[in-house]
């Protein structure tokens, strides 16, 4: 099993950003993932917040062997062209080291910032679904002409194309019918961070929160097999962060969460770089702890 680190876009480069992202490097992390929101909830709604792309770009610059990714992007604010275009010069950059982390967006801020209203989630699916297909093919052709109901294309062009053939993998995040079937079809990986409506519940556990992620799995299976996607299908990405586990409390609590998660079928776990002051606080002893010790004991 893979563990990776996902480094929130708060902390201005020249006043340790590059620090951390060096760091996440030497504790030997498999990818670092970083959040691709203009803004996002409380407590870092009115703080520092960072643009994804451009703090991807210098990580990249700052590091050599390390993974770098969005966990996720979504067609909130962003337009296929374009992003496909910025894909393309962060894998040259990078080396080939890009992953990108993809789903259909929420209807927080992101959702209204261009001055739109904000998209219905039935809306939120079928541009998704668009999205995610006509960024596979941006990814993959030299020249793309598209007209959809969402999004087109009109010659655009991605020449070289991408470091990573036939292009840089894409994570889906999905729990829905429609999302599952695009992560089967297009998703290198697919991501999820449990079941908000079990983990978020008063009576939440994590023999609750692990039963639904199971269930999350078997609709994963069910939509390989409609698409015909060979056994096993995507790489299966958990972000923690949203579950009632407590996996950064010690090394030995951290062992357990990821065997359990590992019997279950995922292939990568994503720890949040410890934040003070927020859900996602952690000793930063035992958190190195955790990246430098745990992989050896799975």
């Amino acid at each position: 099993m893979r563990l990776s680190t996902c480094i929130l876009p708060v902390h201005r480069w020249a006043e340790g950003g590059r620090e951390v992202w060096e760091r996440a490097e030497a504790l030997g992390f498999d990818t670092a993932y970083t959040y691709d929101h203009l803004s996002w909830r409380e407590p870092f709604r009115d703080g520092p917040w960072f643009g994804a792309v451009p703090t991807l770009t210098a990580a990249a610059g700052a590091t050599s062997r390390l993974r770098l990714g969005t966990l996720v992007t979504s067609p909130n604010f962003r337009h296929p062209v374009t992003l496909a275009k910025e894909l393309v010069t962060l894998d040259d950059l990078s080396g080939g080291r890009i992953t990108l982390g993809v789903g259909a967006g929420g209807s927080g801020a992101d959702a209204t910032a261009l001055g739109q209203e904000a998209w219905s989630a039935r809306e939120r699916a079928d541009r998704f679904g668009e999205f995610v297909t006509l960024l596979d093919t941006l990814l993959t052709r030299d020249v793309t002409s598209y007209a959809g109901t969402h999004y087109s294309a009109r010659d655009a062009r991605m020449l070289p194309g991408c470091v990573q053939r036939p292009r840089v993998p894409f994570a889906v995040a999905a729990t829905g019918p429609r999302g599952m079937r695009l992560a089967a079809r297009h998703g290198q990986a697919w991501v999820t961070t449990g079941d908000p409506a079990v983990s978020g519940a008063p009576d939440a556990t994590a023999e609750r929160s692990r039963t639904a992620i199971a269930a999350q799995l078997a609709r994963l299976a069910a939509a390989c097999e409609e698409e015909g996607r060979a056994a096993g299908g995507p790489e299966k990405v958990l972000l923690t962060g949203f579950t009632p586990d407590e996996p950064l409390d010690s090394l030995d609590a951290f062992v357990d969460f990821a065997g359990t998660y590992a019997a279950l079928g995922f292939d990568e776990l994503v720890l949040h770089w410890p934040l003070p002051h927020s859900r996602f606080a952690a000793d930063q002893r035992v958190f190195e702890k955790i990246a430098t010790d745990g992989p050896g004991q799975l």
